[in-house]
Formats: C-alpha cells, structure tokens, sequence
C-alpha cells in the first residue's frame, strides 16, 4: 500500500498499514498523545468493519519500532453520496494525531496517495486545527468546549441566568436521572427524536456495540419524569479528563419539563463528581438550533477544520441537512410511519458520514 514507502529518510518515520498485533500500541500512543480525541481509539476500526460494513484504512507513523502519529481512515462506497476516504465517518474530530508536523504532514501524503490508489473522488480530514490549509475547506461546523469547576455549585451558576432557570425548572418538576446498564430505553428516544427531525436513525446494533467495546467510556444517562417514564436520555462518550455528550433523545412532552436542560446538566454534575475537567458538547452547525442553545449554555463555538483534497476538482460534498436540496426528502421522511423508517432507516443511516 502506499502507506509502505512513505519515508523521511533511514532515521525519519515511516508509515504503513495498521496490523492487529498494532493494537495495543495504538491505543496507548491515542491515550498519551493531547491532541487525540476518542475517536482516534482503536475500537472504532471494528465498528467501521462489522457494523458499518465500511472498508477500513488505517496508517501508523513509526520510527525505530515506535509510534509516533496514526491516521485513522474509512473508505466509503455510498450510492446517494459517491466514492470517499475519511477520517473519520460519524465523528466529530479525526486526521492526523502525530508527535510532530512533519509526521503528521507524511501521514496526510500517505493518505493522499492512498485515496489516488483507491480512485476516491475527495479525502476528507476532520481537523480541530487547520492542517492543510492549501486544500479545499468546509467552514459549517463549530465545535463547544468548556472546562468543568470542581464544585457543582459553580457549574450551575456559571449556566447564564436564562438556561438556569430551565435547569430548576426541570428539578421543580420532578425530574430524576438514571445510568443505564445497556441502550435500550435511550434508544426509543433516540429514534423517535431523529423521525421528528427527519433524519434516518442509526441502528440499535451501533449503539449496543458502543457499549460492548467501549465499557464505561460509552455511559448512556436517561431522564425520567416523576412517574417513572423515560422522556429525554443522551449517551456520552469519557476520554481522559472529558466528557462528550454524542447522542440524543427525547419525546415530544420533553420540552414542557425541561427535560434536555435538566439532561445536560445531570451529566455535568455527575462529571464534576468523578473528577472530569472538560465538558464537549460537540459539534454544531451555524445557523441551527443546536448552536443557539448550546451558546445560551455559555459556550463560546471554535471553528472545525473540515479539509478536502478533491481529486476531480469541483466543490466541497455539502452531505447535510443544510442542503436545500434535501429539504423535501427530510420533509417525507417524517410522514413516513414510524416502523418503516425504523426498519429501513439504518441502511441509509450508515452512509450519512
């Protein structure tokens, strides 16, 4: 591959494919490296395989029997939306994670060798920080991050007064939180609440392999109103000293108690008690909902680097709800019965990267 012959000399890195006896190694070298993220770790590449079905292509930078950067990568074959390598598909963050630039500026040459080899029509890093300026960019998503105080109460009077008040709200009406052992109430909200947005819901196969391979870094916490009824539920995911809220769910009835408000903050008073020091509520699109309440939380947006080399030329994919051109197809599939989109929904789910 081409991953193989990609050197900087007899002393420099050198990269090549991933191996199973790689596994190890990558997951220690993802937990000691600050700028990986947890989905660097080496779990995802069975998720991509056995789940997704999705060719994987991951690369490891070494030098002397050491490593030193890893690029994770997923080559997707999409009828609806073509031909791509990315790092990485349903994530957030992604590209290269590297002890120095110039490694990580070989594992990005390795990929772009890579996806000429596979005759992909664009690579796709998925960047916190702008590392191949020179490419084509994508500017829609933001990412909101904030460090957590180490006592509960400075948390909640650090939500501006407005969200606040939606959070006592929430504890006024009653509303308690639980951790589950397992996704299957979090994922009846969760499904429900991607019909009403018109968006095809990932399988309940995914979210159970979560579990399984991630332990207790995957954590599923569900809101109960005070007859006992599930009504809002997210799962999270702990990397080191953090925390990501990643997916979630509620019913229609949610909104009345303030049971998203009062979601997010069970989780980050339950993080504030084990000790966890940054709070990721993820990424965003500019223009949504999401960025609005997530700004009235008091988190400030950072731009994400989404970086496109384009082989055949042309524009940056816009695979989006944002696309005007979707708007129909959203429309449609919220009045489509809910078994059927439950049944067909994850089958077009695992191309929407």
């Amino acid at each position: 591959m081409a991953g193989d012959a990609s050197t900087t000399g007899s002393l420099g890195p050198m990269v090549r494919p991933y191996r199973e006896s790689d596994h190890d190694a990558w997951e220690r070298y993802v937990a000691s490296n600050p700028a990986a993220t947890f989905f660097h770790r080496i779990g995802w590449r069975e998720i991509f395989d056995q789940i997704f079905r999705h060719r994987t292509h991951y690369l490891l930078a070494e030098r002397e029997d050491r490593v030193v950067g890893v690029l994770p990568l997923v080559e997707i074959r999409s009828l609806l939306f073509g031909h791509s390598l990315v790092s990485l598909p349903f994530a957030v963050y992604g590209g290269p994670v590297a002890e120095d630039a110039a490694t990580a500026a070989l594992l990005n040459r390795a990929a772009v060798e890579l996806g000429k080899n596979l005759r992909v029509r664009y690579l796709e890093l998925r960047n916190r920080e702008s590392l191949e300026p020179q490419w084509s960019q994508q500017d829609l998503y933001v990412t909101f991050r904030k460090d957590i105080a180490p006592d509960a109460e400075a948390n909640l009077l650090a939500i501006p007064r407005k969200q606040r008040a939606m959070v006592r709200k929430g504890i006024q009406k009653g509303l308690t939180s639980e951790i589950d052992r397992d996704v299957e109430r979090f994922y009846g909200l969760y499904a429900d609440n991607q019909h009403r947005h018109g968006t095809p819901a990932l399988s309940r196969k995914y979210f159970r392999a979560l579990k399984r391979i991630f332990g207790d870094d995957c954590e599923v916490l569900t809101v109960l109103d005070p007859a006992g009824q599930p009504v809002s539920g997210v799962l999270s995911f702990y990397f080191r000293d953090e925390v990501l809220p990643y997916y979630a769910g509620d019913i229609v009835a949610a909104r009345e108690v303030a049971a998203n408000d009062f979601k997010y903050w069970e989780l980050m008073r339950r993080a504030c008690e084990r000790g966890i020091k940054v709070f990721d509520y993820g990424r965003s699109k500019r223009g949504t909902g999401s960025f609005d309440f997530k700004r009235n939380w008091g988190f400030e947006p950072a731009q994400l680097h989404y970086e496109y080399m384009l082989y055949e030329g042309g524009t940056v994919p816009q695979n989006n709800p944002s696309n005007p051109k979707y708007r129909h197809v959203i429309a449609a599939w919220r009045r489509m019965p809910t078994g059927l989109v439950n049944w067909i929904g994850p089958m077009v789910a695992r191309h929407l990267v």
